[in-house]
């Protein structure tokens, strides 16, 4: 179940996953919550990383470590893309592009781009450094799930 942070008040709100793309209201102060969707790709950077793994932490987060001019990354790309829709609502996925958010990439010594980061309950859980083939990083989600 996603929590999401009250924009006003800072009051962290769980949010069943069904309710995915409705508008929710704070519990705390009845403002209006961020919507979400676990059935996109969210473009992460240092500042917004650890909040984006706190929000998801019930879920099976993976994290795609790239760089913009590097050939396997923009071959694994349109995979990555499809992955939200396969997965949602057990999955969130996350881009993080290592050249913008070098403290992140260095926190986790990523040397190789794409390596792709797994994390349940805001802890790394499994890595893979490389662009698999399709079929074998969907089976790895699922045995991850």
């Amino acid at each position: 179940m996603p929590v999401i942070s009250c924009p006003q008040c800072k009051t962290t709100n769980r949010v069943p996953s069904e309710k995915e793309g409705q508008q929710g209201k704070c519990g705390r102060c009845d403002q209006p919550l961020p919507t979400f969707s676990l059935r996109q790709v969210f473009e992460l950077h240092d500042r917004d990383f650890a909040s984006f793994l706190a929000t998801y932490r019930d879920l099976l987060v993976m994290v795609d470590f790239y760089a913009p001019t590097c050939g396997p990354c923009q071959a694994i790309a349109p995979i990555i893309g499809q992955l939200p829709g396969k997965f949602a609502p057990r999955l969130a996925v996350g881009k993080l592009d290592t050249s913008r958010s070098p403290m992140t990439a260095s926190r986790f010594q990523i040397r190789g781009v794409p390596t792709l980061m797994f994390f349940r309950n805001s802890r790394k859980i499994d890595a893979i450094v490389g662009a698999p083939p399709a079929e074998a990083l969907e089976q790895r989600i699922r045995q991850l799930l």
